[in-house]
């Protein structure tokens, strides 16, 4: 399962974007339809990998990002089944374009130092 290494991954991108002895409360992902990222394996991982350490009980917060096939002519193209792709649009025959839903990014760690909740921006 990748989403091991993934959420390693944002456990130490959150931890070097915080100050020493600061404990993590939560951290915020934005991951997309096409990034081959399960969400539930992710979370999984997660509470596996903050388990029993300094990070323990940090929540991960997932924003699911969905592609959008769209048609030069149409528009988007609203019409699939979520997790299914069309090749030509079902109204004009044209060929479809894919529009986000590749995102895997850190986008917020809210952390606690000294008994105070701060949240940062990940840039």
């Amino acid at each position: 399962m990748h989403e091991m290494g993934i959420a390693l991954e944002i456990l130490r991108i959150a931890g070097e974007s915080v100050p020493d002895g600061a404990r993590i409360e939560r951290v915020a992902v934005a991951v997309g339809e096409l990034s081959a990222v399960e969400p539930e394996l992710l979370a999984a991982a997660w509470e596996a990998a903050v388990a029993g350490g300094p990070q323990a009980g940090a929540a991960l917060e997932i924003d699911w990002r969905p592609a959008r096939q769209t048609c030069a002519a149409c528009g988007e193209i609203p019409e699939r089944v979520p997790g299914s792709w069309l090749r030509l649009c079902p109204r004009c025959g044209m060929p479809l374009g894919i529009e986000g839903g590749g995102e895997l990014d850190v986008l917020r760690v809210v952390y606690v130092e000294d008994a105070e909740e701060t949240d940062g921006e990940v840039a």
